[in-house]
């Protein structure tokens, strides 16, 4: 059996931690599906720990989840993933495209599940406003069952980004109970300039400083029109409604 030190445990169990992930420029990946992925990903595997090779106590106290899984991999996190300033926005773009912009997700799982939503309809990049929950926190990790190594994701200056997509003839667009009726609005899916959907904090929803941004205010109408029901869509539900509409336009 594979000895690990106690110091690599310590080490291991603080990836769980986000500052200390920040400090080491590391996260840590669980699963055999999910050390496949990373594995074949142009991301960058420190080490790989196997149950069957350190035992299955130290694999306990390394693991972040409740049941261990037989593998565990440390991953170094990309160097682009936070994008200070403006500066380095223009190269974010290509000047078309459909992208989506997170304002402020808080919850890991729907992080998760967004990125693999996006991984599952082709979204060209990711943007996070820089409170947006951690992408490499564990339960966000496990929640996009991969779509982390595919899909581009930014940290960025949202409101910023927002300005120069619509300086360059972009479309900002963003669900309100006051907007258009999704389903009869004109949308522009990214094929003629760049498009960036909104997607709020799930209790809060859009910003004031981002809805000023929008440029195209949506409604999602629920069935029957007018009857009383749920409150809101679930912020990763809305962004699957929302991205499966933009790309059903492209026909």
């Amino acid at each position: 059996m594979k000895p690990i030190s106690n110091n690599d445990i310590k080490r291991l169990k603080s990836l769980q931690n986000k500052k200390f992930r920040d400090e080491l420029g590391l996260f840590a990946v669980e699963g055999e599906k999910m050390v496949e992925e990373a594995v074949r990903s142009p991301f960058h595997v420190e080490a790989i720990y196997r149950r069957d090779e350190i035992g299955e106590d130290a694999m306990k106290r390394i693991s972040s989840l409740a049941t261990p899984s037989p593998v565990l991999a440390v991953v170094r996190k990309p160097d682009d993933i936070y994008v200070d300033g403006q500066g380095g926005i223009p190269g974010l773009l290509s000047g078309k495209g459909l992208y989506l912009g997170l304002d402020t997700i808080r919850d890991p799982g729907n992080l998760g599940t967004i990125l693999r939503i996006a991984d599952w309809f082709g979204i060209d990049a990711v943007f996070a406003a820089p409170d947006t929950v951690d992408v490499f926190n564990p339960k966000t990790v496990q929640a996009t069952m991969g779509a982390i190594f595919r899909v581009r994701m930014h940290y960025v200056d949202l409101p910023a980004l927002s300005r120069h997509i619509l300086s360059s003839g972009g479309k900002v667009y963003g669900t309100f109970l006051d907007g258009r009726n999704f389903w009869e609005a004109d949308l522009e899916p990214g094929n003629a300039c760049e498009s960036m959907i909104v997607i709020g904090n799930e209790s809060e929803g859009i910003s004031r400083d981002m809805a000023e941004l929008v440029s195209d205010r949506l409604f999602i109408p629920p069935y029957p029109a007018g009857e009383p029901g749920s409150e809101s869509l679930n912020a990763a539900v809305a962004t699957a409604v929302t991205v499966a509409e933009f790309r059903r336009r492209l026909g």
